[in-house]
């Protein structure tokens, strides 16, 4: 709202016309101050009661029959809203995710869908905010690619592979509101890395790598990349574990303290660009990668199970993410991918996504991994 302000009226001197004649100006000044305030009020008048209409004739819509489980779902994850219009709007939002979910999973039930949805902590969100929030990625435009030995097929490798059940895996982690997708999958490929060498799995700190890699050409809570991650680790000659330098969500001043060092790496690769069959190769040999992946789709973020395929997934990528094993599932054969959205995304915090499918959602086109 504007504060409209009157000046205070100057000193004045002289004869009584002179001062009744400012005196009438200032009325005047007076009088067309009041007019435009009264209209500002009236104005904020009808569209206050406008923006009531709205919310009532919206709450109109909404189908009664999910009241008691609209309030549930607030209360199971913690949601509040500042006012019953803002609340209205969420339960819309809601409304038709939930309309989403239904209809796809009636589908998956028919054997049109190859996987199931359900309502998760993102349902009063858009597509948009999600993205905004979650998925935030900036693909450098000038990766070079060093030289990598895993080219081909990858037809010697193992039929599966999963990390997890070589503790090589550490929990799964919520980034929040904060763009660091990046930065979990950068330290969930340290994590990976570090375990395979010593034996030993350590949380390491993303939150590290949000206040400190700015130079690098990350940018916080407003997206970044693995590689840069990588190399700050790799100047900075170590990366800090989680208990000793925790999570925030926020970008703060950085605090890296060389004495609670607790990985390293001495440089990083890529894979070749959009190769299924090296990253395949690299997961059964290597250890987890990380990986980018386009995670726009509305789908992508109600997964819950099955083997995610989406074929209008795109090749722009916008999401980093942790590739921890590979498999097939009811002849569908997928990635075992590690997400950062916490343990209420997809199947408890993982999802699969379809492998062999010319590369779908770009997962092959920035895989990377250190190497310590």
């Amino acid at each position: 709202f504007c504060e409209h302000r009157f000046k205070s009226s100057p000193t004045f001197s002289g004869g009584s016309m002179f001062y009744f004649g400012v005196f009438q100006e200032t009325g005047k000044s007076l009088s067309s101050e009041v007019k435009m305030k009264t209209q500002n009020e009236r104005g904020l008048m009808l569209a206050s009661l406008l923006l009531v209409s709205l919310c009532v004739e919206a709450a109109a819509m909404l189908d009664v029959r999910l009241d008691v489980h609209w309030e549930l779902w607030k209360k199971s994850h913690g949601k509040t809203y500042p006012n019953e219009v803002e609340d209205v709007r969420r339960r819309e939002l809601w409304e038709r995710n939930l309309m989403l979910i239904t209809k796809h999973n009636l589908e998956a039930s028919m054997g049109l869908q190859t996987y199931d949805l359900s309502m998760n902590h993102m349902g009063d969100l858009t597509t948009e905010e999600i993205m905004q929030s979650y998925a935030t990625l900036t693909p450098p435009a000038d990766i070079q690619r060093a030289p990598a030995p895993f080219v081909g097929s990858g037809a010697d490798v193992p039929v599966s592979v999963d990390w997890r059940l070589q503790g090589c895996v550490t929990s799964v982690k919520m980034q929040g509101s904060c763009g660091s997708c990046w930065a979990f999958s950068a330290a969930g490929a340290l994590e990976g890395q570090l375990a395979k060498t010593t034996g030993k799995l350590v949380d390491l700190s993303p939150q590290n790598l949000v206040d400190c890699s700015l130079k690098y050409g990350n940018k916080g809570c407003n997206g970044g990349f693995m590689d840069r991650a990588f190399q700050y680790v790799i100047d900075n000659k170590g990366i800090d574990s989680e208990a000793s330098y925790p999570y925030r969500g926020q970008l703060q001043q950085c605090s890296y303290n060389p004495s609670y060092r607790a990985a390293n790496c001495s440089r990083y690769s890529f894979l070749p660009e959009g190769d299924e069959g090296a990253l395949k190769n690299a997961l059964a040999t290597i250890g987890p990668i990380s990986v980018a992946i386009d995670a726009t789709r509305p789908t992508f973020a109600f997964y819950r199970s099955g083997v995610y395929n989406d074929p209008t997934c795109t090749q722009r990528v916008n999401h980093g993410v942790l590739a921890v094993g590979y498999g097939t599932e009811s002849g569908q054969d997928y990635w075992l991918v590690k997400n950062s959205w916490g343990t209420s995304f997809g199947d408890k915090g993982y999802i699969r996504m379809s492998r062999n499918k010319n590369d779908q959602c770009g997962i092959a086109l920035y895989c990377s991994y250190p190497i310590m």
